[in-house]
């Protein structure tokens, strides 16, 4: 039984390997998450249509593009120049639920909300991926950004835009952005572990990240 147990020692030290693979990778990889899910209750739609009372909500004018260079902008999120805030680009669902959160910002809060990026090709998500994990750790299509079901925004203060995480007007309306967001049925990125305060994005019922072609409606 020993010699047999020795002449096949390599065949069996290969099947531990494979054996024991899944339960090891599942362990280094708990507490991390390649793509980010939560379990908030989502707000039905007839809620939504009553909040809004047969209003048709109105993408807020464009701003002039100095307004997302500046200096203070620029440390922020850099490379927001060429950033996409064409509304037109958005999923028609999560529009109006963005919508409706501008509109709750400004009439309840007294916020006014400001676009800084929607829809993001996958050129660019590449490319702000290699920029660092501070920028980004989602690669081309491991991003909601790429199917229109995403967007980033800021406040408008005096006409400039205020990011700053150590502005208290600032950190305030973040904390009450979530809060609206969740509200509506959104996901904030304020809740992750890498926190990114300005982010919503909308997990769309039926819709699963990186299998489906770009909603552009």
């Amino acid at each position: 039984m020993k010699n047999m147990l020795f002449t096949r020692r390599y065949p069996i030290f290969v099947t531990i390997c494979i054996l024991a693979t899944p339960p090891l990778i599942a362990v280094t990889l708990r507490g991390r998450q390649l793509f980010q899910y939560d379990d908030t209750p989502r707000m039905p739609d007839e809620k939504i249509a009553a909040l809004l009372n047969g209003e048709q909500l109105v993408p807020p004018l464009p701003l002039p593009p100095d307004v997302f260079t500046t200096k203070e902008v620029e440390q922020v999120r850099p490379a927001l120049r060429d950033a996409s805030r064409d509304w037109n680009l958005l999923d028609a669902d999560f529009r109006t639920r963005l919508l409706l959160v501008y509109k709750i910002m400004r009439e309840q809060y007294g916020y006014e909300v400001a676009l800084l990026e929607g829809y993001r090709g996958p050129e660019r998500q590449n490319r702000l991926a290699q920029m660092g994990g501070n920028v980004t750790n989602a690669a081309a299509f491991q991003s909601y950004h790429q199917y229109g079901l995403a967007a980033d925004n800021a406040f408008l203060r005096d006409g400039k835009l205020v990011i700053s995480e150590k502005d208290s007007w600032a950190m305030r309306g973040y904390q009450i952005y979530g809060q609206v967001a969740e509200q509506v049925g959104l996901t904030w990125g304020g809740r992750w572990k890498l926190m990114d305060l300005g982010h919503v994005e909308y997990h769309k019922p039926g819709f699963v990240l990186g299998r489906a072609p770009a909603i552009v409606k």
